[in-house]
Parts: C-alpha cells; sequence; structure tokens
C-alpha cells in the first residue's frame, strides 16, 4: 500500500473513532480492525456437525448465503448419523462445532452420558418446533393426547415403548416432563430407548416403539406415511423453550474465541434472515431438504416452518409458537436459567445423583460475555437479565431462582 493512501487510512480511522466515541465502534472501523486482524478469527474453516433435523437450518444457511465471510470464516456443515456420535466427535476435535442438543452439552461436562470433558454453549440456535408422536395404533384406541394415552396404558396393561434421541438430550426431558405431567413415570411405567432422528420414523413402522420425541420433520413425516399422530408439541410443554445450541469444546472456544464470535455472529444472522419473510423459509425448507443436509421432501418441512399443523387425525391449525431461529432475537441469548432447568430434570430422572452447583455449572458452560460481543457485531438486541422465568405444561413456575427446591419438589419422579 502507498505511504500516500497509508496516511489517509490512518487519517480516517482516527476520524471514524473520533465520531464513534462512547457509542462503540462504527461498522465501517471494525471491518477495518477486522481487516488489519487484531480481531480477525484464528481459524478461517470451523466444521460445524449437525443431525438432519429442521433446527439445523441456521447453521446451514449461514454457509449456503456465504453469511460466514462477512464475519472471516467458512462454515463447513458437517452431516453426523447420532448425537453419540456428534458428542464423541466434539470431544476427541474432529469437529469444533455442533448443532447440538442442550442437554447433551450439559451431561458431556458433567461426566453423565458419555466422556467427561468441559464444554461450551455459544448461542441457542431455536425455540419450539418438536413433537411427541404416538403410533396410530394407539391413537386408533384413544391415545390421541396424554390424557389418552394415560388411560390406555392403564386400560391394556403391558409393556410401553418410547424413543428419545440421547439420554440427557432435550427430547428425552421434553418426553419425560409431558408424561410425568399425564401421570406417567417415565422411569417406572414405561421403556424408553434411544434412536437417533432420522431412524424414529422406520422404527415405528416396524413397531419397535409406541411413541417418540424428536424434532422435526420426523413427527410430520409419520403423519405424512400415515403411521403415527401428533399428540403434543413441545411448545406445549413450554412454549420458546429453549433447544438446540451452538456447542462446543471449552478448549475450543478458549483457544479460538474470535472464531468462536464470528461464527455465533454469522449464525445469528442466518437466524435473522430465516425469520424474516415466508419466502426465506421456503427456500431454507428446499435448501435443507436436500440429501446432504435433512435428505427429506420439501413439504415435510415446509408446513410446519410455516406454522401449519396438522396431528394426523383431522386436526388443522396455525400455531403462532412454531420453530423460530431469531425472533428478533429473543431465541438466542444463553440464559443461565436455561441451562440450569436441563440439571434440574437431569436430577429429577437420576442422572444425577446429587445436586450440582446449578448456578456456577451454567456460568461455566454459558459463554455469555462471548455471546454479547457476537451479537452487537450482527445488531441482535439483548434482553435485560441472563434469567427468564417460564411456566410449563404442569402450572409449575420455572425462573432459574431456586433450582434445588425446583428439582426436588416434583412429585413424579425416578
Amino acid at each position: 500500500m502507498p505511504d500516500l493512501m497509508k496516511a489517509g487510512l490512518q487519517r480516517r480511522t482516527v476520524l471514524q473513532a473520533a465520531t464513534v466515541g462512547a457509542a462503540g465502534i462504527s461498522p465501517a472501523l471494525r471491518a477495518l480492525v477486522h481487516a488489519q486482524g487484531s480481531d480477525a478469527p484464528e481459524k478461517k474453516e470451523v466444521k460445524i456437525g449437525f443431525i438432519p433435523l429442521t433446527d439445523c437450518a441456521s447453521v446451514v444457511m449461514a454457509s449456503v448465503l456465504g453469511i460466514d465471510q462477512k464475519y472471516g470464516v467458512k462454515i463447513i456443515p458437517t452431516k453426523e448419523a447420532s448425537w453419540a456420535g456428534v458428542r464423541d466427535k466434539l470431544v476427541n476435535g474432529e469437529l469444533d462445532c455442533a448443532h447440538v442438543l442442550y442437554g447433551l452439552v450439559y451431561g458431556v461436562h458433567l461426566g453423565i452420558g458419555g466422556p467427561k470433558k468441559d464444554m461450551a454453549v455459544l448461542m441457542n440456535l431455536n425455540n419450539n418446533g418438536q413433537a411427541i408422536t404416538l403410533a396410530k395404533k394407539l391413537a386408533d384406541k384413544g391415545a390421541v393426547n396424554g390424557a389418552g394415552l394415560a388411560r390406555l396404558m392403564a386400560s391394556e396393561k403391558r409393556e410401553y415403548t418410547f424413543a428419545q434421541t440421547f439420554p440427557t438430550g432435550t427430547h428425552a426431558m421434553w418426553l419425560y416432563y409431558w408424561l410425568a405431567a399425564n401421570g406417567i413415570n417415565p422411569m417406572k411405567e414405561a421403556k424408553v430407548i434411544t434412536v437417533p432422528p432420522p431412524q424414529m420414523v422406520a422404527n415405528m413402522r416396524v413397531g419397535n416403539m409406541d411413541g417418540f420425541c424428536v424434532g422435526e420433520p420426523w413427527n410430520h413425516r409419520a403423519i405424512m406415511d400415515g403411521i403415527g399422530v401428533t399428540a403434543a408439541t413441545t411448545q406445549e410443554i413450554w412454549k420458546d423453550h429453549p433447544e438446540k445450541v451452538l456447542g462446543c469444546t471449552a478448549e475450543f472456544a478458549d483457544k479460538y474465541p474470535n472464531t468462536a464470535r464470528a461464527v455465533t455472529a454469522a449464525i445469528l444472522e442466518a437466524g435473522r434472515w430465516i425469520d424474516a419473510s415466508m419466502a426465506n423459509k421456503s427456500r431454507m425448507a428446499e435448501t435443507i431438504a436436500a440429501k446432504s443436509y435433512v435428505n427429506t421432501s420439501v413439504d415435510a418441512i415446509n408446513q410446519r416452518i410455516l406454522g401449519r399443523y396438522q396431528n394426523g387425525m383431522g386436526k388443522t391449525w396455525d400455531d403462532p409458537d412454531h420453530m423460530k431461529f431469531y425472533n428478533e432475537g429473543a431465541v438466542n441469548f444463553p440464559y443461565l436459567s436455561d441451562g440450569m432447568w436441563f440439571l434440574t430434570q437431569h436430577k429429577r430422572w437420576g442422572l444425577l445423583k446429587d445436586h450440582p452447583d446449578y448456578l456456577a455449572v451454567a456460568k461455566s458452560i454459558n459463554r455469555i460475555e462471548l455471546y454479547k460481543q457476537a451479537a452487537t457485531a450482527s445488531k441482535t438486541p439483548l434482553p435485560k437479565g441472563d434469567l427468564r422465568s417460564s411456566k410449563l405444561i404442569d402450572g409449575v413456575v420455572w425462573d432459574g431462582t431456586q433450582p434445588q427446591r425446583y428439582a426436588d419438589g416434583f412429585k413424579i419422579k425416578a
């Protein structure tokens, strides 16, 4: 660069810094700082594992739309076969980050559900959009919802089998919470098995389970194939619940903070793009339906992503609480209370023998400062606090303030 240009560039930098003042770094200056390398991502290529589910969409679209390059990284989405596989590849470093179950990250950090390794949650990827599917043969006997299932299980005594996707994961916790809210103890009155999401429908088709909890599009796929019905959506269990997160090891987040921030900012922007319009959601559905991603038909994805639900028994409705990836930034903040909730359920169902230091664990895993930096870079609004309050399906309020009392307060537990 000629000296004259350098001088002009330096002068503009000083002027920009002076005009910004206390308001923070201007986008132009931020780009300049980034270009000069002081804030540049330490890794240019980032391998992010995903499972074939609709909620991998913001990771995929950040790559497909080239949003990642705007932040100086190249996201390489890597399709994985099971959550156990995602866990192992995160732990051994084959993957840098992953679209992953919230509770899986917490389980690995505490050494339950696999090897123990310090982990990090960079952001929440989505709210809502999972469901509990019951086999059509159960629905034909009146088990069309939780109450109907409880009646059937009481009148027709046999072993009932339900599937979730990972022992400490979100789907296991939604399934257990829903069964318990309907008076069924999942640990004592049912058999629970683990099945990877893409294999749920095939397993139900051959009679391996009476019901399952999984993410879309596999609940809608079961309806399209005539083998299952939607007994409950997870947003009925907890409106705007946390679901998948962008997870990595603590080692990765500590060693590559600029990379972690850049990837988070890119995925935030991709989530905003998805939620911005019906047209964007439709394009997203067409993209992720491809064989390299979810590998299903577009119509298995695009209905529920637009909030158009059917239960497989003639009922249709528009659900305002469908899967969201951004929702004006409300989706993505890694609330400490969200992480702590999974710990309370791990304790409730006997996965944890003793009460952990709930708040300390959440603070060590959820990288709130990194997230705030990424939110600023992507112009994502931030909430007022690190905890939030929610009322779940059984009427019990969770606000993160008394986790031990909350965990011990359930009548039905392991």
